[in-house]
């Protein structure tokens, strides 16, 4: 006798909130017509500041989990002899973050490595060519395979004590400059770079020319000092002293900065010399000189969900290649048509950048127009989805999966959503792509309205965002009029009694039921009614009577 197939257990959906805003700002503006002495000094200062930088990273990594604040205190007396106490301060500073910043890398490589070994057991211990399901790879096609995994699986797990031993022990592997420009240096045919272009690059990227802010002080900051006219001025390191053109040590720059995007709020903020940290760095491929301002914003305060629902959403899912979205009405009915926003994630990392801000402005231009006050997307994290050892030979699925920007895309779209007076509502991405494809894309085809998977997507995270279930209205039940197989409709507020249960019996159906309850419509006779169940005959009645009553 065969098995009985089991239930599936659906997992648990997180409820939606309203994403926070963001909690810094940087701007940045070329330092144009930068004068030849100029750009001579900020090589120097780069390069000694850079040696020191790096000095310090290793003494840092040197001291692991055993660092302490009289470590780090010897650390920047040593380098303020070198330097001055305010470069010393931020290289210091700089160390710490970009220290922290590694073990956090780790810690995410540690749990990717666990992930494939935990898929490669799992699959090795399967019988050869069993199929899998949705929720759990099958074993390997041949036995070729299988032994080729099974290698694997032996390096994964070297790979993962390593890992581990280093995480217990605090030791971080970090390469000033970038490890994939540093594995360049081997393969400079393939980066398409000469010697001479990556050594640029390679100076470049060691560079340290960026000061912290300081609050109270003098425009927000002593060591690089930017006036509200765009006048720069740097702080030189003592063994760089004799290079000063301005009182002080100081070195002022001919070039001046005019920063375009959020001048105002930038000048406003120095006016008041409040904190901003600033970073010199060059672009070796155009030959340009930066200027980056950044500071802290108070994190701003977010509007309740109810607030943020009063005037529907506009449900956005998210593709390898466009943006598909669909406003809904605070009662979760779609309305007008879909609208997708398409962006090409090809060539260099500022072009893709510069797609996904351009598709996400068309987003909330389109949800400020309509007058909607959130933006409803997914909290994806396809952290577990990109595993190579889970997907297998679905290397496309995996690309398409790895495509998709969710970090990126989460970070740009909250800080400029905040900038327009809009909200963020995140959901859980659970089945929304599966229940929207059954429930919404069909309903919604018309001669003239193609629906896609994805657009049905968008209304299903609109819906979840709104708080409704995301299946629609379901059909009247088949047999008869009475509720025979549960409630009508699934779309009751979740406030109204019963809305789970099914209709309460109608006990007035009998033939003469208005005659009893003295209640008449019209001039029609109350006629008796036609269905199987209350058309019984006359003699009927009476014997359930007699049954009674015995």
């Amino acid at each position: 006798m065969a098995e009985p197939r089991k239930k599936r257990q659906l997992r648990s959906i997180d409820p939606p909130f309203v994403a926070l805003g963001p909690s810094g700002v940087a701007i940045r503006d070329r330092l144009k017509d930068l004068a030849e002495q100029d750009g001579k000094v900020l090589r120097l200062m780069g390069g000694h500041l850079g040696v020191l930088a790096s000095r310090d990273l290793k003494a840092r990594c040197a001291d692991g989990s055993e660092h302490d604040c009289e470590k780090w205190a010897a650390r920047k007396q040593g380098l303020t002899a070198e330097s001055s106490s305010r470069w010393a301060g931020s290289i210091t500073k700089a160390t710490h973050d970009q220290w922290a910043l590694s073990r956090r890398c780790q810690l995410a490589h540690i749990k990717s490595l666990e992930a494939g070994v935990q898929t490669l057991r799992h699959r090795l211990s399967l019988p050869i060519g069993e199929s899998g399901t949705k929720r759990a790879p099958g074993g390997y096609r041949s036995g070729r395979e299988w032994f080729q995994k099974s290698r694997r699986l032996a390096t994964l797990e070297d790979r993962l004590a390593q890992e581990t031993a280093d995480r217990e022990n605090g030791i971080v592997h970090v390469v000033r400059g970038g490890k994939k420009l540093a594995r360049n240096r081997h393969n400079l045919e393939a980066a398409q770079l000469t010697e001479a272009q990556w050594r640029q690059r390679w100076e470049a990227e060691r560079w340290f020319l960026a000061a912290d802010g300081e609050s109270g002080k003098r425009f927000g900051n002593e060591t690089i000092r930017v006036t509200p006219d765009g006048e720069v001025s740097i702080k030189l390191p003592a063994p760089l002293a004799h290079l000063a053109n301005a009182p002080r040590g100081r070195y002022v720059l001919a070039a001046k900065v005019a920063f375009a995007h959020r001048g105002a709020e930038w000048r406003d903020r120095i006016d008041a010399n409040r904190a901003v940290a600033y970073r010199i760095h060059l672009d070796v491929a155009r030959g340009r000189w930066y200027l980056t301002a950044s500071w802290q914003r108070p994190v701003v305060q977010t509007i309740p969900l109810a607030t943020a629902r009063a005037k529907g959403v506009i449900g956005v899912d998210t593709n390898a290649d466009h943006f598909a979205a669909y406003r809904l009405d605070t009662h979760g009915n779609p309305i007008g048509e879909p609208r997708r926003f398409h962006y090409a994630l090809s060539g260099t990392a500022n072009h893709r950048d510069a797609q996904i801000r351009h598709a996400i402005t068309q987003v909330l231009h389109w949800a400020k127009s309509i007058g909607v006050n959130a933006v409803a997307i997914e909290d994806l994290d396809f952290t577990a989805e990109t595993t190579r050892e889970k997907h297998g030979r679905k290397k496309r699925f995996r690309q398409l999966i790895s495509g998709i920007p969710t970090g990126r895309l989460k970070a740009r779209i909250v800080s400029m959503a905040a900038e327009t007076g809009l909200s963020i509502v995140a959901v859980d991405p659970a089945y929304t792509s599966q229940w929207g494809d059954e429930h919404w894309r069909k309903p919604l085809v018309t001669p003239r309205r193609k629906m896609s998977r994805h657009d049905a997507a968008g209304i299903a995270i609109g819906r979840r965002a709104l708080g409704h279930p995301i299946r629609r209205r379901t059909a009247p039940p088949r047999d008869d009029r009475s509720d025979r197989r549960g409630h009508r409709t699934v779309q009751a507020d979740r406030g109204v009694r019963g809305r789970d249960e099914t209709r309460r019996p109608v006990t007035e159906r009998a033939h003469d039921a208005r005659d009893r309850t003295g209640t008449h419509q019209g001039t029609r006779a109350t006629s008796a009614s036609k269905t199987v169940r209350d058309a019984r005959s006359a003699g009927q009645w009476v014997q359930d009577s007699l049954l009674l009553t015995d």
